[in-house]
């Protein structure tokens, strides 16, 4: 029991949930590139319009901002206990630039979804041409 409640003991479980976490993120990632692949090629078989393919990567954007979000939080439990100045100085950089990417991202996202909004909106207002 004493060994569970060690520093080292605690070092060990954070890495070994940092792991799981970043794997998970990695899985996150995976899963959006597969789903965005099988659709984009569908897609192009269907249909070879640019504003086909808008959907598919707003889609893969969340997977990425998504699994972003779970490689910063494995990063942050790799530093939650005793860290270095070092390790702080790491997690920093590491944070500032996932940050960025992912408000970068999210920008990307919320741009695309209000520019494909107004083209519907555009298009339920033109009458039916029939």
């Amino acid at each position: 029991m004493n060994e569970i409640l060690s520093e080292q003991g605690l070092r060990d479980a954070v890495a070994l949930v940092g792991r799981v976490v970043e794997a998970g993120g990695a899985f996150v990632i995976f899963c959006g590139v597969v789903l965005a692949f099988v659709r984009f090629a569908v897609t192009a078989l269907r249909d070879r319009r640019a504003a086909s393919f808008v959907p598919i990567r707003l889609d893969l954007g969340r997977f990425l901002a998504l699994g972003l979000e779970f490689q910063l939080a494995s990063d942050i439990l790799r530093t939650a206990i005793g860290p270095t100045f070092r390790q702080i100085g790491e997690l920093a950089a590491i944070a500032a630039i996932r940050t960025a990417l992912n408000f970068f991202l999210a920008r990307e996202i919320r741009e695309e979804r209000a520019e494909i909004d107004g083209r519907e909106r555009c298009q339920e207002q033109l009458p039916d041409e029939r």
